[in-house]
């Protein structure tokens, strides 16, 4: 449709209202909202999308209807641009600020300038346009991460709380920015402002908490609990965010001297433990919910890692789970006090916590685990990691898709590795013992009755006994590798190829390094990396794959840097050998 198409439709009769960001997630049921409210509103919905492109629900709902009607209208706004607010808000006497959200920023959420300019210089334009076309009130839609300073709890937080020195988080310290502009406003050439902190909306078209937490359920993150999971926090619904900005526009009409320049808590005044709330979402979407506590410390180590890991490819923070703010609200306690909101601009939830999870969990049924896109795509698509250890047993193991099992398993390897290395016996008589209690058993395994006391024995069958295919594999492995060794030292013998000198020359100088270490260290590592670099690898294989992209890069330029600068006669005589096109 038109951009301005139903503009030239309105009742002068009717107040007119403009929701800049109002395809937004907030903004959505906010203009749901006013376009059922008794005062008849006429809605312009302004956001940056070329037209409005309604969603498949909406095709025949109010919304649709009242475009058609010419009651609502749609303007195309970028807030970096003032001629174009001015043209969406002009006549109207309230702007409901949500923030205009598009696929550029959202992509760009680490684009400092980008995100500046939408948020602080477009709310500046906002407040600009507003007085330029002398509207009458102006309410913002900010976030309760503007008092939170990403490591210190707030329990009952009230609008007290200044804004922190330091934030932890880049939004969150244009959103303060964006507020104080907003409230600084307020009276000036007959504009009332105030503004609103909704703390952590979710709900039906949520793109950020609730997508956040099932990327980070199927990458596996979410077995674990960051901390001793104790920690309380506010959530709150969308339709009650939406419903607390039409209260505080009615506020604002009749109590203005307890609402205008002020800022209000927004919850669903029903405080949660953190994890609960994570756990009810993925429990009702068929995910595990989180079972192991790990400490905070480790998790925020992990976060640097990749963090510095990004900045050396330059490629960003990729994995917006792993962000130190998000780290820190995993385990902080942040809970806020609603009886501002709730006394001045007259605010109730009007949806329980219990009911929205249960709509927002029906809103995304089609991303539940057991879905036959997801099955079909897992079969379909390996990870590179499961073709590395052939997706069979070991692949299980070492990847924990069985916690039970892998943990059970590692328990077995770390008893085995204590007999054997860290006991004060040498390998020999550790052995002997281990044997001597193998026999022990198998011998009263053999002469104990099938029932003693009414208990049924289980007795080993001689089947039991034979060599399996996984030993047979294992033999021939060894037997190949043996032969491929046995090969390459006769290839180094004859002389005649540089690459498999050098790799030989490398890998004894790393079996030398070994060799000086304590062969029980040597052991103890292998075993924690076996069960633990592959399951990180996995979580992080474009991270790790770039690195590696980027060390061979970086490697064949020092070889080439060593070529030019060997004498002349040298350089020839090694050119001669082929290097498999790697200079």
């Amino acid at each position: 449709m038109a951009i301005d198409e139903g503009f030239g439709h309105e009742n002068p009769k009717n107040d007119t209202c403009v929701v800049i960001g109002g395809r937004s997630f907030i903004g959505k049921p906010l203009v749901s909202m006013l376009l059922k409210s008794s005062k008849n509103w006429i809605v312009r919905i302004a956001d940056s999308d070329p037209c409005i492109n309604l969603d498949l629900n909406e095709k025949n709902s109010l919304l649709s209807e009242s475009i058609s009607s010419g009651r609502a209208s749609y303007f195309q706004v970028d807030v970096r641009d003032k001629s174009q607010i001015i043209r969406a808000i002009e006549g109207s006497s309230v702007i409901f600020h949500m923030g205009v959200t598009t696929t550029a920023t959202n992509s760009s959420s680490n684009n400092f300038y980008l995100q500046y300019m939408i948020t602080v210089q477009g709310t500046k334009n906002v407040i600009r346009a507003c007085r330029d076309c002398k509207v009458k009130r102006l309410i913002y839609n900010s976030t309760a991460d503007v008092v939170f300073d990403g490591k210190h709890d707030i329990n009952k937080g009230d609008e007290s709380l200044p804004y922190p020195s330091r934030f932890e988080d880049m939004l969150s310290d244009l959103k303060a920015q964006a507020e104080a502009l907003v409230l600084f406003a307020n009276d000036g050439d007959g504009l009332l402002t105030c503004v609103l902190r909704p703390c952590n909306a979710f709900g039906p078209g949520d793109g950020k908490l609730v997508p956040l937490l099932l990327s980070a359920a199927k990458s596996g993150l979410f077995k674990f609990i960051v901390g001793n999971g104790e920690n309380m926090c506010d959530f709150t619904y969308v339709d009650n965010v939406a419903h607390a900005h039409v209260c505080a526009e009615e506020a604002l009409c009749s109590r203005t001297d307890y609402v205008a320049g002020k800022a209000f808590f927004i919850t669903n005044l029903d405080s949660v433990k953190f994890w609960d709330f994570v756990s009810l979402i993925l429990e009702g979407l068929g995910y595990s919910r989180p079972r192991y506590k790990i400490p905070v410390r480790l998790v925020w180590f992990r976060a640097v890692l990749s963090k510095w890991i990004h900045e050396i490819l330059e490629q960003g923070n990729a994995n917006p789970f792993l962000s130190l703010s998000i780290v820190h609200q995993l385990s902080c306690t942040l809970t806020f006090n609603c009886s501002q909101a709730q006394n001045h601009i007259g605010y109730a939830p009007i949806v329980s916590l219990e009911e929205g999870i249960t709509s927002t969990i029906e809103s995304f049924s089609h991303m539940v685990e057991d879905s036959p896109q997801l099955r079909f795509r897992d079969c379909n698509e390996p990870s590179k990691v499961d073709k590395i250890l052939g997706r069979g047993r070991v692949a299980d193991l070492l990847l924990w898709r069985d916690d039970k099992k892998t943990f059970a398993y590692f328990l077995g390897l770390v008893l085995f590795y204590c007999w054997f290395f860290l006991s004060a016996r040498t390998f020999v008589s550790s052995a002997a013992k281990f044997l001597l209690m193998i026999a022990a058993f198998l011998f009263s395994n053999c002469i104990l009755p099938a029932s003693l006391f009414g208990f049924t024995i289980k007795k080993l069958s001689p089947s039991q006994f034979e060599m399996s295919e996984t030993v047979e594999d294992a033999v021939m492995c060894l037997a190949s590798g043996w032969n491929h060794c046995m090969q390459t030292l006769r290839l180094v013998a004859q002389g005649g190829d540089w690459n498999i000198f050098l790799k030989v020359v490398v890998l004894l100088y790393l079996f030398k390094s070994l060799v000086l270490l304590p062969f029980s260290a040597v052991i103890g590592v292998a075993l924690v990396f076996a069960f633990t670099a592959f399951f990180m690898y996995k979580q992080h294989e474009d991270e790790v794959d770039r690195l590696i992209k980027l060390s061979s890069i970086g490697l064949k330029s020092l070889k080439r840097l060593l070529m030019r600068n060997l004498p002349e006669n040298v350089g020839s005589f090694l050119s001669e050998y082929p290097d498999d096109g790697s200079s």
